[in-house]
């Protein structure tokens, strides 16, 4: 129904005003009787064969929602009634801010991609945490975390911690933002000596809470080699718990969108099936050279069961969906735990 009927009518309409509207038409759904209960009966799928046990956490299945999609936290405990195992809000920054100009969401429908260069548009840390007060506890949550645009590079670490200590009580992992292509100042938050003094702050603050909180790196898709050879050296070093790879992309390279439509678009990190490819081989790279030394999240171009399992057999330890789900409605996360199930 969702790729025959609402894709279609959602796709006719400007993606930044029809992400909020989806976000209103699933909030008032919930609410009326019986809706959250049907929800669950045909999205959600449970077996004890789906879970996975990573960092300290049981994840009732490996399939979870990107940051960027509830990034206020608002719709958490509503998207938890379509299967997800787990959810990742953010990025959420210490302040609000507004992000990017609009227009800066776009389709690339023959491509099955999105180009987005939204900059980290967020409602700030306490409105986050409002929201997470609401938790009803039906599903994982990871803290995406991220600097203020507008924040001097000698002040990027007090940013992150910032975020971390105030998140900490209410989220179950955390994820370091550093690899968005939309945020200013990019260089520094790639640079691995930088990066490495990031993670030990942010692990030095995890000490001092009673319970110690899982702490992952999201990496660029965009990587070379060598790059990559130090995100495992770095990983080692500051023993940190995982890395999600990857992000969105800067690469145009194969795209069916012509010349035109994509100068007319301009900026922005390319997400979707123009990037499955290029994340499966940064999972295998990473996974393979490090001799499974660490726990992988892979995203990047999920938009069916195959997808998914290409990624598993590169690698990743858990999955998660963003542009799929958008283009192949809730239904994805389901067909993929089926198939899991059915490789089992």
């Amino acid at each position: 129904m969702y790729k025959l009927l609402l894709r279609p009518l959602f796709f006719s309409f400007d993606p930044e005003k029809i992400h909020h509207f989806t976000f209103s038409l699933i909030k008032f759904s919930s609410k009326i009787p019986g809706f959250t209960a049907l929800f669950r009966s045909m999205y959600v799928v449970n077996d004890k064969r789906l879970e996975r046990k990573l960092f300290g956490l049981t994840f009732k299945n490996p399939v979870g929602l990107a940051a960027g999609f509830d990034k206020n936290a608002e719709l958490y405990n509503e998207l938890a009634n379509f299967g997800f195992g787990f959810i990742e809000i953010g990025t959420v920054t210490p302040k609000a801010q507004e992000g990017n100009p609009k227009k800066r969401l776009f389709r690339l429908k023959d491509d099955q991609g999105i180009i987005n260069r939204m900059g980290f548009n967020n409602a700030g840390l306490e409105a986050a945490i409002s929201q997470l007060k609401k938790n009803k506890g039906k599903v994982i949550i990871g803290g995406n975390i991220g600097k203020n645009t507008q924040t001097k590079p000698e002040d990027y670490t007090k940013d992150y911690l910032e975020c971390f200590n105030a998140l900490h009580p209410y989220v179950d992992y955390f994820v370091l933002n550093v690899s968005c292509p939309n945020v200013g100042s990019h260089a520094k938050l790639n640079d691995k000596d930088y990066l490495e003094e990031l993670i030990n702050a942010v692990k030095n603050a995890n000490h001092t809470f009673d319970k110690q909180k899982p702490i992952l790196l999201k990496i660029a898709p965009d990587l070379n080699d060598n790059q990559l050879d130090e995100i495992i050296e770095l990983v080692a070093d500051t023993k940190l718990d995982g890395v999600i790879a990857s992000n969105t992309s800067m690469d145009r390279s194969g795209l069916k969108a012509s010349k035109a439509q994509l100068e007319a678009i301009g900026n922005g990190g390319l997400s979707g099936q123009p990037i499955k490819a290029k994340s499966t081989r940064t999972i295998k790279y990473l996974s393979e050279k490090s001799n499974k030394a660490f726990p992988i999240i892979g995203v990047g171009g999920v938009h069916s069961a195959q997808d998914a399992q290409e990624k598993l057999q590169a690698g990743a330890d858990l999955l998660q969906v963003y542009t799929g789900f958008i283009y192949e409605g809730p239904g994805l996360v389901k067909a993929i735990n089926k198939a899991i199930l059915q490789e089992d």
